[in-house]
């Protein structure tokens, strides 16, 4: 292949695709690739994969399939990571009496 015209088709899909981030979708390669795989990569990079057969453009519907689930995993790690900064007062029995408006237990 001539690298001019390799290149060339590169930047051309490039400018094509328009946004800085592209969702592809992987096929199938002799050397391994699963077929299937849904990512979101810079355009020079989706140009490049897709130039050399290695992905194709997510359809609109796969796009807005992958954000949404990009969306949800997010939700979900904000989730666990606030869990894992969760506060706990402890507090002993008279001082719970106290904050509940009852009397406090006498001390021994």
């Amino acid at each position: 292949m001539d690298l001019k015209v390799y290149y060339q088709k590169i930047r051309d899909l490039e400018q094509d695709l328009k946004a800085a981030f592209a969702v592809v979708v992987s096929l199938e390669t002799p050397d391994g690739g699963t077929a299937g795989v849904m990512t979101e990569v810079p355009a020079r990079t989706a140009a490049k994969m897709i130039v050399e057969g290695r992905a194709r453009p997510a359809s609109r519907e796969e796009d807005r399939e992958f954000q949404e689930q990009k969306v949800e995993a997010k939700r979900v790690a904000d989730h666990i990571e606030a869990s894992r900064h969760m506060q706990i007062t402890v507090a002993s029995e008279s001082d719970l009496r106290a904050l509940k408006g009852g009397k406090p237990l006498a001390k021994q």
